[in-house]
């Protein structure tokens, strides 16, 4: 099976069922593409049973390969990647972002999850 982004932002129904599927944003950024803000990538998963087995995000203004395996880590360019191990949030550093749909109970959902993240001492 295929799912696309594109196609499902456009209207396009999809059901994700235990059938292999491929998942893929052939523009994962679109309103930083439309802007010229180059942060912006391909990205395709494959998924079984409806668990994902692998993801590839391919970042095409920063040539980054970002590769990963269920159960084999998470590389870039081949170069395996590590988590942190910051365990106290206090010291790190908080990124999010606040996606595209402004109809008023998302936006509500938002803002409250916004303010719950902005009580605690983050960064970011």
């Amino acid at each position: 099976s295929f799912i696309g982004e594109e196609s499902v932002a456009a209207g396009e129904g999809s059901i994700l069922t235990d059938n292999p599927t491929w998942i893929i944003d052939p523009i994962d950024g679109t309103t930083n593409f439309v802007h010229r803000f180059p942060f912006v990538a391909v990205s395709i998963g494959f998924v079984v049973n409806k668990k994902i087995e692998f993801g590839i995000v391919y970042s095409c203004i920063e040539d980054k390969m970002y590769t990963a395996r269920k159960g084999k880590g998470a590389f870039c360019n081949g170069q395996k990647l590590q988590v942190s191990g910051q365990e106290d949030i206090t010291k790190s550093l908080l990124v999010t972002e606040l996606g595209s749909n402004r109809d008023p109970e998302t936006i509500k959902i938002i803002l409250s999850n916004m303010e719950s993240l902005l009580s605690i001492p983050i960064h970011g």
